[in-house]
């Protein structure tokens, strides 16, 4: 196609006029009001002027130019679960959105495989496994996009295995800007004689919103030479086995809940480092508010790996030393691997919410365990009178492993220390019911980090903010009184390169939001 770069070492002008149109929906087209239930969090609603249904490059390069000529703002959709309103962001005039750009293919001369930004968690795990019997170390919710995820980082399961989805990035297909508003598509690969390698560097955990459009990803392990699809990605566990602890609320007190944030984060400290056998497990515990009834954790691992079932038996051991209510244990056995995880419900939906969800995350990169202090703060906020609601919760999740096996500068992705994320995590129904949820969800969050301003400042304990889960709260003095620049908190040493990436790719800002990258 005239419009697409047919190369990987440089950039193809776009010829506009031959390009076929996107499917404009306008707000007088009844479509339009599906295309604005299409993003997940509910407290926010996109209202542009229109909605750019995409099925192929030329069309997004289309799509982009008219909006520039026009001096049009810009915003990008996936799977619509972006968590803080990026997208419905009031000054957003055209949204491009790739829910029919969802292909998975095998490219044999990239050795790589293509996958484009509409096709979701699910989708990809589904084919990559039937067709090749691969996968990716992608997040947990089947719904969510390609395109923000992979940019973003993206973690998931088997991330303390294989590393962050952005780690395998090979090359990224960009629709960019240049200072004379002319369009091109870009090939980026992360060959080291590739002359647009910090284009493809930028896109491995930068974030999305900032350098153009993503409109394919090829994805292959570093190190992979072979030919074979099947040897280009992980391949798919031959099983899953989930471990659960479960404890009654009724049954905890302050002391028994720090104890148990101590277990959890103390295995996290122990099981963590590139290599360490405690890697072929990924645990979670979500602790929502009393009203819920039941604090959760889960381990789950492949059990046809020699050792793991010991490995997950061992954690539980761990995690309820000294807890003096007793868990309620539960081991499922064998569980088919794709079926379990391409089910996996919605988060909204698990926690109860029927109605369409409104929700607040705010999430934290964690290098050592929280104090004992920090815990009690956390039993304070789940458990006190003032507030009740059972979807608002508390969780901690693996991170870490061969996530940390990277320098801080191999990819954009930053966050190489962490053993684990976690969260401060609230959903709701009633419009009218805003405010509080979201007081109770920023001041937990300020008192859980009042430390160091009410963020995870990265140092010896934390590792700042991972870039999937934006959080435009850290614009704001009100929750944010740290004295350290926002960007450090996403980005920590890479920012200054990421703005160099932005200054030549995306020279007139065209691709901004709250929480961009700036320009230097």
């Amino acid at each position: 196609m005239a419009n697409q770069a047919s190369a990987v070492d440089g950039p193809a002008s776009i010829s506009t006029e031959a390009a076929a149109p996107a499917v404009t929906v306008l707000p007088n087209d009844p479509r339009y009001a599906d295309l604005q239930l299409r993003n997940w969090n509910k407290l926010y609603k996109a209202a542009p002027e229109s909605f750019r249904i995409v099925r192929d490059t030329s069309q997004v390069a289309k799509a982009v130019y008219e909006a520039v000529t026009a001096g049009k703002r810009i915003a990008v959709r996936s799977g619509g679960h972006g968590l803080d309103g990026l997208v419905e962001d009031p000054a957003t005039q055209i949204v491009i959105d790739f829910s029919e750009m969802r292909a998975v293919t095998y490219d044999s001369g990239r050795k790589a495989f293509c996958i484009e930004p509409g096709a979701t968690l699910g989708q990809i795990y589904r084919t990559l496994d039937f067709g090749w019997g691969v996968t990716l170390p992608a997040g947990l919710c089947p719904a969510v996009g390609a395109g923000g995820h992979i940019i973003g980082g993206g973690v998931g399961a088997l991330s303390r295995q294989y590393g962050l989805v952005a780690d395998h990035l090979y090359a990224v297909e960009v629709v960019t800007v240049n200072a004379s508003g002319g369009v091109s598509t870009v090939i980026a690969t992360r060959e080291s004689n590739d002359p647009n390698r910090e284009l493809w560097w930028a896109h491995a955990g930068g974030g999305g919103g900032n350098f153009g459009v993503v409109t394919r990803f090829w994805m292959r392990s570093p190190g992979v030479t072979s030919t074979k699809p099947g040897d280009a990605l992980p391949k798919r566990p031959a099983a899953l086995m989930t471990g659960r602890a479960i404890w009654n609320w009724a049954d905890m007190d302050k002391v028994s809940f720090v104890q148990l944030l101590k277990n959890f984060g103390t295995w996290h400290e122990q099981n963590s480092a590139p290599g360490q056998a405690g890697n072929q497990l990924y645990a979670s515990m979500i602790a929502p508010r009393k009203e819920a009834g039941r604090i959760f954790v889960s381990a789950q691992v492949d059990p046809t790996v020699p050792g793991n079932e010991q490995l997950l038996n061992g954690f539980l051991t761990a995690l309820t030393a000294n807890v003096t209510p007793r868990a309620t244990l539960i081991n499922t056995g064998r569980q088919a691997w794709q079926y379990t995880t391409v089910n996996a419900p919605d988060t909204a939906v698990a926690m109860g919410v029927q109605g369409p969800p409104r929700s607040r995350t705010k999430g934290g990169l964690l290098v050592k365990r929280y104090s004992d202090d920090q815990a009690a703060t956390v039993y304070e906020y789940l458990t006190s009178a003032t507030y009740s609601h059972t979807a608002s919760s508390f969780s901690l999740g693996s991170f870490g492993g061969q996530i940390n096996a990277q320098a801080e500068s191999a990819t954009a992705s930053s966050h190489r220390t962490a053993i684990m994320l976690a969260s401060v995590f609230s959903c709701w129904d009633v419009p009218a019911d805003d405010a509080r949820h979201l007081a109770w969800n920023r001041e937990f969050y300020r008192a859980l980090y009042a430390d160091t301003g009410g963020y995870p400042v990265p140092n010896d304990r934390y590792d700042g903010l991972f870039v999937n889960w934006p959080d435009t709260d850290v614009l704001d003095p009100v929750w944010n009184s740290s004295t350290v620049p926002w960007p450090t908190l996403y980005y920590k040493g890479n920012y200054a390169r990421l703005q160099k990436a932005k200054a030549k790719w995306d020279p007139r800002d065209v691709f901004r939001h709250k929480l961009s990258v700036q320009l230097p």
